[in-house]
């Protein structure tokens, strides 16, 4: 049987193991950013501030909010129900927008930053007409 030697100082063999790391290094901040399940949600840019690796979420359904922030393990969930929203503020700057999603119920507001000027509006057009719905059922 003919031996097979591998040179240790061969720089293919050190290219080769430096992309598959980068290559799984992409492939895990990719996959920690994938959208939420739902029908509504907002993801924000990784161009914005402070979500270059973990870019924010916001899912909005007819019963509540959910502001999602993955983690290198695991995430961070906010969710609120819809009856409790008391306002939504939009800071619209050059690029991108700033959702402030202020609580009647004593949570903490909900924030997230680099969100398209549209996608802001669609959230706030959505959660306002969730909230019209929620009331005219409990009347």
């Amino acid at each position: 049987m003919s031996e097979v030697r591998v040179d240790s100082s061969d720089p293919t063999l050190w290219i080769v193991a430096v992309a598959a790391v980068v290559a799984l290094v992409i492939t895990f901040f990719w996959y920690k950013g994938r959208p939420i399940p739902g029908e509504h949600v907002f993801r924000a840019s990784r161009f914005s501030r402070g979500n270059l690796w973990f870019p924010t979420q916001v899912s909005v359904t007819p019963m509540s909010v959910i502001h999602y922030t993955p983690e290198l393990v695991g995430g961070r969930e906010h969710s609120m129900h819809i009856s409790h929203v008391a306002s939504v503020l939009i800071d619209r700057n050059l690029f991108f927008s700033d959702v402030l999603i202020e609580s009647s119920g004593g949570t903490s507001p909900v924030r997230c930053h680099g969100h398209r000027k549209a996608d802001a509006v669609e959230m706030k057009r959505l959660i306002e007409h969730y909230q019209t719905d929620h009331l005219s059922r409990a009347r």
